[in-house]
């Protein structure tokens, strides 16, 4: 199933801006809000505020203030659980990004789900070679493919290895912003969901490979909705869709992302779904992520006790 109903997220205590990370980030701004930490905090609640109402189900984890971790609000790019059983752990880029792997998360996730392995991919730091997680790659579960635009944060082996472990096929490819900077992380340029697929097409240079993507998507029977270059700068690609106890599918994203998309384009996604979304400004700006980087996707099963 390409959708979930549990969602993991991590309530910051210590969120700013992250100069580790801001070196191949270039959505982030430095400086951009005073109290970064309480705006962070109050974007945060009412985000869960909104899933929780729509009937998703979120375990929310606080963060601990040591060690210090600015980007713990953003756990999928350390950690994927899969509906097999099994977990991934992933090497990240920025050092203080690799403490966000606190084994406390995975003890109270473990409490409720059920895991087999834990594929720990986290080796690969100590050669500067590295693959964040749901950051690096979009899944395509159904289907088996990972989508990945490979940048310092996404190395292509890493992205090979992960496929053959877990059954996947790789589809890797190049992309830039506007001003020709490579794309930190795949899910900022793209989002699959169960019958479409929201992608920025015009952030791909080559023509080979942007055939390349656009095949893959269409083999797999999903309608394209393609946003342009600004709308991706206002995290119009990072979006999830995600799905309730009853089954509604739902797809989430930015109030900053809903808006700067055009009429039409609303109404092709709400013709499959309806949108949620929330103002998420402090993060977006001093993290360099948005909605869909702070949901980790729980698709292990739930513990029979």
């Amino acid at each position: 199933m390409q959708t979930t109903n549990h969602i993991m997220m991590i309530r910051p205590v210590n969120f700013s801006f992250n100069a580790e990370t801001a070196v191949n980030n270039a959505f982030q701004v430095a400086g951009a809000a005073e109290q970064a930490q309480e705006k962070a905090q109050q974007e945060f609640d009412r985000f869960v505020a909104l899933l929780q109402q729509n009937g998703i189900d979120v375990t929310v984890i606080n963060d601990s203030p040591e060690p210090y971790t600015p980007d713990s609000i953003f756990p999928n790019n350390w950690v994927s659980f899969h509906e097999d059983g099994r977990v991934v752990l992933y090497p990240m880029f920025a050092p203080n990004r690799r403490a966000e792997r606190k084994p406390g998360v995975l003890t109270t996730i473990f409490k409720r789900f059920s895991h087999s392995t834990i594929i720990d991919l986290t080796e690969a730091e100590k050669e500067n070679r590295f693959l964040e997680g749901t950051g690096s790659m979009v899944l395509d579960r159904e289907n088996k493919i990972t989508y990945a635009c490979l940048s310092p944060r996404t190395e292509k082996n890493l992205v090979e290895d992960f496929a053959e472990k877990l059954g996947y096929t790789a589809v890797c490819f190049r992309s830039v912003d506007k001003n020709g900077q490579e794309i930190y992380h795949t899910n900022v340029m793209m989002c699959i969901a169960d019958r479409y697929a929201v992608i920025c097409m015009d952030s791909i240079p080559d023509a080979s490979e942007k055939q390349l993507v656009e095949d893959a998507i269409k083999n797999s029977s999903k309608q394209l909705i393609t946003i342009s270059l600004d709308q991706m700068n206002s995290f119009a690609g990072n979006m999830l869709q995600v799905r309730n106890a009853a089954g509604q599918t739902f797809l989430v994203m930015s109030s900053q992302a809903y808006h700067s998309l055009t009429p039409e384009q609303i109404s092709q996604l709400e013709s499959f779904n309806p949108i949620l979304h929330s103002d998420l400004r402090t993060i977006e700006t001093n993290g360099g992520g948005s909605a869909r980087c702070m949901m980790a996707e729980i698709f292990l099963p739930e513990s029979a006790s």
